[in-house]
This record gives structure tokens, C-alpha cells and sequence, in this order.
């Protein structure tokens, strides 16, 4: 057997390393995804206004304020004025509810349903990163745009679903299609995201979502969530206290 030359080796390497730069990884893309949605920054704060519709009924809407930071968050109701001072404290993958009237802070789970389609856990900064195992599928055109098909596996039983399907635009890198299945691969909501909304990260002008429809996959239900008046600034440790919310 003749060795190999020194150009056909060099050429042979050439060709592994554009391929390994070529593969994106799905873990990455997943984190970078997640800042568009208040997940692993700094200090933010954002107002959801939350609808619910099933079938034609439509129920009370509500106005929430968020404030996330790094992998912490506290979401506090601002209406309906019945449930105003309620607040979901969010730290790591633990989670607690408190409102007025309350001697302390009740354990919860992001999997729980907060109001129609949205669990806890939609209400909260997202950190997919974090609560999930990413794998690249393939890559797919939704609505004339491509898009990484990611595969998702909760890492633990506090993630708020067992498996994500997750479409991430390939040139805008934000999420903005979601499949949730139960562990038993049942599907149980679809969502989309839409990203008007902007801020100013690491120097940088990037896109943060402006709107999260999430329908029922059996029945003719929805919730909507706006995202407006969005603040990047920093915010005190106090907040994600809980301590401080006893």
C-alpha cells in the first residue's frame, strides 16, 4: 500500500475541519435562542397581557409584570386588582406561589396551569438550556423560513413539559414554533412566536418575543400572551429572595 501524500492528507483534514464547522450544535443554538426570551440574561423586565379563550367563552384578562435575571425570575399580577400582589417566584428549577392573605410561600410546579394554555413555567424567563438535552433533527422551511428542528428531552421532573419540539430560525436564531408532548410522546399544546420587540445585549441590538399564542392540541382552546414595555436594567438579588417573600 502506497502512503498517503502530504496534499491528499492536508486535504483530508481540510474537509474535516469544514465539516466540523459546518455542524452547528444544538445545545448552542438552543442557549443563544433563549435570550429572546428573557433566558440567562443579566437583568430584564417585561409586561405579559395574558388572554384566554375556550371555544367561544373568553375569560378575564391579565396583566403581569416580569423581572428575570441570569436563572431567576418573579412574576407578580398587576390585574385583575383581586389577584393583584400575587407573584410566582421562579429560582433555578424550583418554583413557589405567594399572595396576599398567604403566611408563606407554597411550592409549585411549572407544569401547573396558571391561567388556560399557559403552565407556570411559560410565564417565567425561559431557560430551555437548562432544563433540556438538545438534538438536532433536520432542517425545515416554516413559513418560507429555515429553521432548525430541535428535539428536546427534559433533563428533570421540574422542567415544565417531558419533550419540545422546537423550531429555531436558522438566520434569526429565536424559537418560533414549539410542539409540547408528554412523556408518553402525546401531544398536548402547540405554540408560535412572533419578535417585534428589541434590546440592546452585550453591545449588541437583539430580538425579544413580542407574542406567544399557545393552542390546545385536542380542543378549540388558546391563551395569548403579549410581551411589552421590555427594560433591560439591572435588578437586586432581593427580588429572588425567598425569604424576602415570606
Amino acid at each position: 500500500m502506497k502512503p498517503i501524500s502530504k496534499t491528499l492528507l492536508a486535504a483530508l483534514f481540510l474537509c474535516i475541519g469544514s465539516a466540523a464547522i459546518a455542524a452547528p450544535d444544538a445545545q448552542s443554538i438552543l442557549k443563544n435562542s433563549d435570550q429572546a426570551r428573557g433566558g440567562g440574561l443579566q437583568g430584564i423586565v417585561w409586561e405579559i397581557k395574558l388572554q384566554s379563550r375556550d371555544g367561544a367563552k373568553m375569560d378575564e384578562p391579565q396583566r403581569i409584570i416580569v423581572k428575570a435575571m441570569d436563572e431567576s425570575s418573579v412574576a407578580e399580577t398587576q390585574e385583575p386588582v383581586r389577584f393583584k400582589g400575587s407573584k410566582l417566584l421562579q429560582v433555578e428549577r424550583n418554583m413557589w406561589l405567594t399572595k396576599p392573605g398567604l403566611s408563606k410561600p407554597i411550592p409549585i410546579s411549572p407544569r401547573q396551569r396558571m391561567s388556560g394554555q399557559a403552565s407556570n413555567g411559560d410565564i417565567a424567563a425561559t431557560n430551555y438550556a437548562g432544563d433540556y438535552d438538545a438534538q438536532l433533527k433536520e432542517t425545515e422551511s416554516l413559513d418560507g423560513e429555515p429553521c432548525y428542528v430541535l428535539d428536546l428531552t427534559a433533563k428533570h421532573k421540574r422542567a415544565t413539559y417531558d419533550k419540545i419540539r422546537y423550531w429555531v430560525s436558522v438566520k434569526r436564531g429565536v424559537g418560533v414554533k414549539a410542539e409540547f408532548y408528554s412523556v408518553s410522546g402525546k401531544l398536548l399544546k402547540t405554540a408560535r412566536f412572533e419578535y417585534d420587540n428589541t434590546i440592546e445585549h452585550n453591545g449588541k441590538r437583539i430580538p425579544f418575543v413580542s407574542k406567544m399564542t399557545i393552542r390546545d392540541a385536542l380542543i378549540d382552546a388558546e391563551t395569548t400572551m403579549e410581551f411589552g414595555t421590555v427594560k433591560v436594567k439591572k435588578i437586586a438579588a432581593s427580588e429572588f429572595d425567598l425569604g424576602q417573600m415570606q
